[in-house]
């Protein structure tokens, strides 16, 4: 054989195994690994493929899901509930609506679990192509919430917390039929709201992972386990295993810590996704909760541990699976696609026809209901608050709109807690451009100046501990009209389990209104 050949190839060779062993060893992650409202995750494994969903509570489509290469980086390539007839949000609060979901795969189909406290209780999905629609629901007689699937040997079991204790059954995924009696496995630590829990198999060793202390500052992390999968489940001596609740995180910028999942990667190593909070100022948060992401050793026969000592942090350095980051996609949704992404939602079960891509704008058609109302749903479509630190940007004119018929942008927590920055219709064809607050039962025009007729653009930057807000008429020359705090609108204000959205409406004084509102783009950095 040639001998610069061999020469070249033995060079190729060793720059191909160089940059594997790179590849196979890089370096550290930014969390959380999924910003802004995606509480609950749960994730599940396919090759090398991993997806997640999250809660979604009031808002619709339901249940977000994700998909990853290296549990790092994760794209949404859509929604499990994405039909009135899956998931009814009618009077649905921001305390309601759809609670923690579990996915699972078997034998070729997914399958997703998941609560709607507003109306029927536990329920099941199912499909075999992810990037297509889901099945109708399927009920489930046994309570509680955060309900999990596990499935072994042709069976498949039903674990969630009635009578605020972890209970399981098997059931028929299929049909949702219990086909056991439900039996009591494990009370938890003694630590208050037990919930979220899931079963894994491991050194022949079932193990029960689970969440104690309520979604909040005391939120934590336990596990026991058993040689059968109905118990009795011991618990660990080591307890919590992932928590920052105590001294060793009272300083951490991420608080909250606990509703985790474990995941096995395709090169054999553990990981733990869970749900956390960032507080902006004080103790205040804004964003929701956050899904974040740490590794886990689990050796033969052990209790898991957590990233070395149950904490996680912004910046992770840890060794990480290749990584896999998707393009980035730009800051400005221009609306000239056929139809919205996966990432922009509605306020309880929208009214398609008040929504239309027309002519590369998205028109909103104003309809009687407020951002105020606590039962209906407004014309109203919103992207999630992912940064502590961003500009929203909207360009967008009011027509045919009759005297206080309004639409702009809106920082909305919920019905009774949203900072609204709009356009409003005056009489003699004059219009607008107002900043108003609704604050528990306080509601007040903070300002309001007249401009000329036409396109408006509305812009809000968030930092810390405050949004300001803006207009031009020029699309370039913007003016402040007054900045609000941040707290006001914090979760530990309004309540709640959501974060902020950024929301595009339009609201009219009647039926009779032909008002509507044309969106040129939104833009968030």
């Amino acid at each position: 054989m040639n001998t610069k050949f061999m020469k070249t190839m033995t060079l190729l060779l060793g720059l191909a195994l160089s940059l594997s062993c790179f590849s196979q060893n890089q370096q550290g992650y930014q969390n959380p690994v999924i910003p802004g409202f995606y509480p609950d995750p749960s994730v599940c494994s396919v090759g090398d493929d991993y997806y997640l969903v999250a809660s979604s509570f009031q808002y619709f489509p339901g249940v977000p899901l994700f998909h990853s290469k290296d549990l790092i980086h994760w794209e949404q390539i859509g929604n499990c509930l994405t039909r009135p007839s899956q998931v009814s949000l009618q009077g649905a609060s921001i305390w309601g609506g759809i609670y923690a979901p579990t996915i699972r795969y078997n034998d070729g189909t997914y399958y997703m679990i998941t609560t709607n406290v507003t109306d029927k209780g536990n329920f099941i999905v199912h499909t075999t192509d992810l990037y297509g629609e889901w099945s109708e629901p399927v009920s489930v007689k046994q309570g509680g919430i955060d309900p999990s699937l596990y499935f072994e040997g042709g069976k498949c079991y039903l674990v969630s917390n009635p009578d605020n204790c972890i209970q399981l059954c098997e059931i028929n995924p299929m049909t949702g039929e219990q086909l056991t009696e439900s039996k009591r496995i494990w009370n938890g630590t003694g630590g208050r709201y037990p919930e979220a829990p899931h079963i894994y198999k491991k050194d022949n060793w079932y193990y029960l992972l689970i969440a104690e202390g309520g979604t909040e500052y005391g939120h934590k992390v336990t596990i026991a386990r058993s040689r059968h999968i109905d118990g009795p489940y011991e618990s660990n001596p080591a307890n919590p295993i992932l928590t920052h609740i105590n001294m060793n995180a009272q300083g951490n910028p991420i608080q909250g810590v606990g509703h985790a999942e474990f995941v096995q990667a395709s090169d054999g190593s553990w990981w733990v996704l869970c749900l956390a909070f960032r507080p902006q100022t004080g103790y205040h948060h804004l964003l929701g909760r956050e899904t974040f992401l740490a590794p886990m050793r689990w050796d033969k026969n052990a209790w898991p541990v957590v990233n070395g000592d149950g904490t996680i942090a912004l910046q992770m350095d840890v060794p990480t699976l290749p990584q896999q980051p998707f393009a980035k996609k730009s800051p400005r949704t221009d609306f000239k696609g056929e139809k919205l992404g996966p990432e922009w939602v509605h306020i309880r079960n929208n009214h398609p026809e008040n929504y239309t891509l027309v002519s590369g704008k998205l028109r909103l058609k104003a309809a009687p209901v407020s951002l105020n109302d606590d039962k209906a749903s407004p014309t109203f479509v919103g992207r999630r608050q992912q940064h502590t630190d961003f500009t929203a940007t909207t360009s967008m004119q009011l027509q045919k709109a009759s005297p206080a018929d309004e639409a702009g942008l809106t920082v909305y927590m919920c019905e009774s807690s949203h900072y609204d920055l709009y356009v409003k219709q005056l009489a003699d064809e004059k219009q607008a451009v107002v900043l108003r607050y609704r604050l528990g039962e306080l509601t007040h025009t903070q300002k309001e100046v007249i401009v000329p007729q036409g396109k408006i653009q509305l812009r809000v930057k968030g930092n810390n501990e405050f949004y300001s807000f803006e207009y031009a008429t020029d699309g370039k020359n913007f003016r402040k009209l007054d900045k609000m705090n941040t707290r006001y609108v914090s979760t530990e204000t309004a309540g709640g389990f959501t974060g902020i959205i950024l929301g595009l409406y339009a609201v009219a004084t009647s039926d009779s209104s032909k008002a509507h509102a044309d969106f040129e783009y939104f833009e968030y950095e």
